[in-house]
């Protein structure tokens, strides 16, 4: 069976989108340290616990892009839509608590450190991420798993 793109609406096209750009953001600089020449930073591999939901939010374009392919998957008690959004959601809210619990400083001109242009762009392509799989899961219809099948 081939994938056509075209089986990829709007909204899942920018769930898969904004996963793409988490993964490529994780080899990007999460953290650095600049002073006077010299400059050192880390990836999102190397950059504590936020890898996990940045990992996640690949997790949730990657299975929208299977589902929307056609691919059998394991059915489970919740539908496709329950998962992306719940991925895009815990993905993002892991590299926002990242975020916030690098410790950042500016000592003039000398002296810089803090997060980097990889985490920012990961956060943001988690948030375009969760608000597009927010969407696509009101629109499916599906309950949220917290609620009763009464």
């Amino acid at each position: 069976m081939a994938f056509d793109v075209k089986r990829l609406k709007g909204m899942d096209r920018i769930v898969a989108v904004a996963g793409a750009v988490a993964l490529v953001s994780m080899f990007l600089p999460w953290y650095g340290l600049s002073a006077s020449d010299l400059s050192a930073s880390v990836n999102g591999f190397s950059s504590g616990y936020g890898w996990i939901g940045a990992v996640l939010i690949v997790a949730a374009g990657v299975y929208t892009v299977l589902v929307r392919s056609g691919t059998e998957l394991r059915h489970s008690s919740h539908g496709p839509a329950t998962w992306v959004a719940g991925l895009s959601v815990i993905g993002t809210v892991l590299v926002a608590l990242r975020w916030v619990s690098m410790p950042s400083a500016t000592l003039g001109a000398a002296l810089s450190y803090g997060p980097r242009i990889g985490i920012v762009l990961t956060l943001l392509a988690g948030l375009v991420q969760v608000i597009a799989s927010v969407w696509l899961f009101r629109r499916s219809g599906e309950r949220v798993p917290w609620r009763s099948n009464r």
